[in-house]
């Protein structure tokens, strides 16, 4: 990370004060808001880099601190949220949030997450745009639909492709059922969930070294799926 702002909307000091000794160093600058109206206002104020979001807030619901300030800033959203509350991540990624950490959270869990988005947000990978993308002994080029492993070329339908190229779109951050379900099939109608259980399951057969403990593909339970950061 260098020379990015980073705000934390969070009501509880301790968590803003982890947050801040995770991300900040020379080159990161953390600010933070107490609120959601107060972090609205810092947002549009400062605009920052990216924006860690606690679900709780004490007077606007983070869905929609979330919503707002997605109306117009394209910052990445990495919302903070406890174990049970699934429905409630559903909503905030389908409201314009890009990834979510679980409470409790470890440093570098959170520090991970924010570097993935903060690459992606500046287009330094973009798969299918600059050549091929190696990951996980994978060569993968989504501009030429060509897919292959130590130099043998793998066949994907064209549902995996779709799928694919979804998840590679945004990699390192995680997709609800629906929003996948709406890239690979647009508004047909059907389970969501049924669907992706059957074709990221083949996807993983071709893909993955490991299909049983996937490393590229990751589940998220109750929410949907993360396909690896690509770095």
């Amino acid at each position: 990370m260098s020379e990015s702002t980073i705000l934390v909307i969070d009501d509880e000091p301790q968590i803003r004060l982890v947050v801040r000794r995770a991300l900040a160093d020379a080159s990161v600058r953390v600010i933070e808001a107490a609120t959601g109206a107060e972090g609205i206002a810092l947002a549009a104020a400062e605009r920052p880099d990216l924006i860690v979001l606690d679900l709780g807030l004490p007077d606007i619901p983070g869905v929609r601190v979330c919503a707002e300030v997605r109306k117009w800033s394209a910052a990445p959203i990495v919302v903070l949220s406890a174990r049970h509350s699934e429905h409630e991540k559903v909503s905030l990624l389908d409201a314009g949030a890009d990834d979510y950490v679980t409470k409790p959270f470890g440093p570098a869990e959170l520090q991970a997450r924010v570097r993935a988005q903060l690459r992606r947000s500046r287009g330094i990978t973009r798969p299918g745009g600059t050549g091929p993308v190696e990951i996980e002994g994978l060569s993968l080029d989504l501009a030429r639909r060509v897919l292959s492993r130590d130099g043998e070329e793998i066949h994907l339908t064209p549902t995996e492709w779709d799928l694919l190229r979804a998840f590679a779109a945004h990699a390192g951050s995680t997709l609800t059922h629906q929003q996948l379900f709406s890239a690979v099939w647009g508004r047909s109608g059907g389970d969501p969930q049924a669907y992706l259980r059957v074709h990221v399951a083949n996807l993983r057969r071709k893909i993955e070294a490991d299909p049983i403990r996937p490393r590229l593909i990751i589940t998220e339970p109750g929410v949907g799926y993360r396909f690896r950061a690509l770095d």
